[in-house]
């Protein structure tokens, strides 16, 4: 507990009867020792006079994020994997950008991998911490996404300014110190990122120099013509949590063409389910597809359904940016897991074996992806995002799901795209997985896995210290 000479004179405890010299020593002690204390005995900490981070709203957060999905899908390039590193990055940058103005948290600096110190803010200086978030948020995202055409730049440019005009203080020393801080906190993070194996891999999604394995049972090129798969190496890349570097990889059936074997049935539910689709299974199907040429992606549906709980819940900025550090963290951690296992086995699509052992004329419900099917990249990413936000949240937080709302008619499937509502995250993350079955581009054990793994990717995350 910190003292001052007051707090000693007017003490009940030294009642003005006793000795006054007695009592300045005390004081002169209690000053010389502040003074000795190293860095690392009390970080320091603003001006407690200040405003702290769940007194303002959560519109800052919500405004940058939603921008944030929408660059996902049109600044190129930007992948499902890819996609997910962005959201694993800004979340953290929110984050951190606040962190010292909740009195409740710690930063994650220091629990994260290779992740070791940050900027502090100045001891004894107010802070507007949602306009550090906003500085922090603009910088981030333009470093993220490096590829941005000046039209882009621009509409990241315009909310930075329309945010700062409205989040301005009067004390301009507030305004320029809590940018400063936003920013610098951007910059580190960015500095980390380039770090991790994964920066600018907007630039390199199907890498010429990888060979395709060949051979039963192995993924070959789908039926959209792609020759190489999508990110090959993305599985070598620095996860944030070192925990989900030492998770086992469970193997995948033995492949086999038996129709007695284990591995001949899954498929075969595939194939016939596909000829029993109703009319509410397509519209699963389409609902969770998040092509990346159409939407924000997967990771992207994950991140925007953060949203859509903070708002139902109407979240402070401190627990917004929570919510969505978490989140992010999830998403990206659960990519580089799932391709990590992906390009381990190599293991066919339906398309592949249906029509090598059951019926070579057969077309999925859905264009297979570029890349190996076990394990189910939406299951992996659904689950870890479902339970970080039933952490946060509750496991019966119900809410609606409007990610694809205004989305034209999917015509070639007869199917348009409605709201779908939940009563808890972990149903969406097993509606995700079953889309992929639905769809006839994953099997049973792909979806099992990835929901299985995901889940302990979220329960890593969880067990953060995010609270002092």
């Amino acid at each position: 507990m910190k003292h001052n000479l007051l707090d000693f004179y007017s003490s009940p405890t030294l009642p003005g009867s006793r000795n006054r010299f007695g009592q300045l020593v005390i004081c002169l002690a209690l000053v010389v020792l502040q003074a000795c204390r190293t860095p690392t005995d009390e970080p320091l900490a603003p001006d407690a006079t200040g405003k702290p981070a769940d007194q303002y709203n959560a519109e800052v957060a919500l405004k940058w994020s939603s921008l944030h999905l929408q660059l996902v899908r049109s600044a190129g390039g930007f992948s499902p994997p890819v996609a997910a590193r962005t959201f694993g990055y800004a979340g953290l940058t929110l984050y951190e950008s606040v962190v010292p103005g909740i009195p409740t948290h710690r930063s994650l600096a220091g629990q994260l991998q290779q992740f070791t110190s940050l900027p502090q803010p100045e001891a004894n200086q107010r802070y507007n911490w949602a306009l550090s978030a906003n500085a922090a948020q603009a910088s981030i995202l333009k470093s993220l996404f490096g590829n941005l055409n000046d039209a882009g730049k621009a509409r990241v440019d315009s909310l930075e300014n329309a945010l700062f005009a409205q989040l301005r203080e009067t004390d301009e020393a507030i305004n320029e110190r809590s940018i400063a801080f936003g920013r610098a906190i951007a910059t580190a993070i960015f500095d980390y990122s380039k770090t991790d194996g994964g920066h600018e891999g907007y630039n390199r999604n199907f890498p010429a120099d990888y060979v395709v394995p060949t051979g039963p049972g192995l993924w070959q090129p789908t039926e959209n013509g792609r020759k190489i798969p999508m990110q090959p190496y993305w599985g070598k890349n620095r996860t944030f949590l070192s925990a989900v570097t030492t998770l086992t990889i469970p193997s995948p059936l033995p492949v086999s063409t038996d129709i007695k074997s284990q591995y001949f049935a899954q498929y075969l539910e595939v194939y016939t389910k596909h000829k029993t689709l109703t009319q509410e299974e397509k519209e699963i199907a389409i609902w969770w597809a998040d092509d990346p040429s159409e939407t924000f992606t997967p990771p992207g549906h994950s991140y925007n359904i953060a949203r859509i709980v903070a708002q139902k819940a109407n979240a402070d900025l401190a627990k917004t940016a929570e919510t969505l550090a978490r989140t992010g963290l999830a998403v990206s951690d659960a990519f580089v897991m799932c391709w990590k296992c992906k390009f381990k086995f190599n293991n066919e699509r339906p398309y592949t074996y249906v029509r090598r052992a059951i019926d070579p004329n057969w077309m999925p419900f859905w264009p297979a992806p570029p890349f190996p099917g076990y394990s189910s990249g939406h299951a992996t990413q659904s689950a870890a995002a479902a339970t970080v936000m039933t952490d946060l949240y509750g496991d019966q937080f119900s809410f609606t799901d409007d990610s694809h709302v205004g989305r034209v008619r999917d015509n070639l499937r007869q199917v348009d795209f409605k709201a779908r509502s939940y009563k808890s995250f972990w149903e969406t993350a097993e509606e995700s997985a079953w889309s992929r079955f639905l769809g006839g581009i994953h099997t049973r054990q792909d979806n099992d896995t990835g929901l299985r793994e995901g889940r302990k990717i979220g329960q890593f995350i969880n067990a953060l210290q995010w609270k002092k």
